[in-house]
Formats: C-alpha cells, structure tokens, sequence
C-alpha cells in the first residue's frame, strides 16, 4: 500500500487508547495488513498456565477490523462495532501474537469482517472474530 495508507493506519493507531495500552502495532505489506501484539505481562489472564485474557484477544481482533477498515474506507470516521463473535480455540501463550483481517462485506452502512489470530503458526489460530460495524459518514 502507498505511504499515505501506512500513515492513515498509524493515526488510527495513535487516536485509540486501548491501542495504546495493547501496545499494538501493524505493519503493511503490500495490500494485507498483519496486526501485532507483542507480549507485556499486564495482560496476562490466566497466570498457572501463563495465558493472555481472552478480553485481550478480543479486543485486540476488534482493533484489527477496525483498522482494516480505517485502510478501507479513510475518507469516513471509525466505524462502530454493532457486534462481534468470537471463537476462543485455544490458550493464548504469553508470546507475540498476530492478527488479519478480511473484509467479507462493505456496504453502504454495514460492513461484515472476519478476523484470525494466531501465534506461532498462522495454521492453528488461537481465536477467531466475525464482526459487524456500523460505517459512519465523514466527518
């Protein structure tokens, strides 16, 4: 993608708190944006095991889609999430973890996305998102 998309998602990035205190971050490659969560301990859920908290995935899948998005359609404002499903598949380890986004549908006023997250192995997903948002018009 151009330089102007690359800095459009680092203003999303930058605009959203709970990005923030992820410690989120994305890199662009070509057309496909590739999500990144490095580990920090404070999100740790489960600490027997360790595993990161299953609202962190979450949330950090959210994040994703709303990004793809912001890449998507940047002349509106950050979509709202009217819902989401998640699919928890297995422990998050206290480790990096990835994310993508595919955007299903874009419609006029409705947009369908589906994320995966994973870890080691893009080939065994750690959890999975099927998202809903409400497009905004511009600002």
């Amino acid at each position: 993608m151009s330089q102007a998309a690359a800095q459009r998602l680092e203003a999303f990035l930058e605009r959203v708190p709970y990005v923030r205190f992820l410690g989120m971050r994305a890199e662009l490659a070509g057309d496909e944006m590739t999500a990144i969560l490095p580990f920090a301990p404070h999100l740790i859920g489960n600490v027997a095991l360790p595993a990161l908290h299953g609202g962190v995935i979450g949330a950090f899948m959210e994040m994703t889609a709303l990004a793809q998005l912001s890449l998507a359609q940047p002349e509106r404002r950050v979509p709202k999430t009217i819902d989401i499903t998640i699919e928890y598949l297995r422990p998050a380890r206290a480790q990096v973890s990835f994310a993508r986004a595919t955007l299903r549908k874009v419609g006029r006023r409705v947009a369908n996305v589906q994320v995966e997250c994973w870890q080691e192995s893009r080939a065994q997903p750690v959890a999975g998102m099927t998202g809903h948002f409400l497009l905004r018009s511009p600002a």
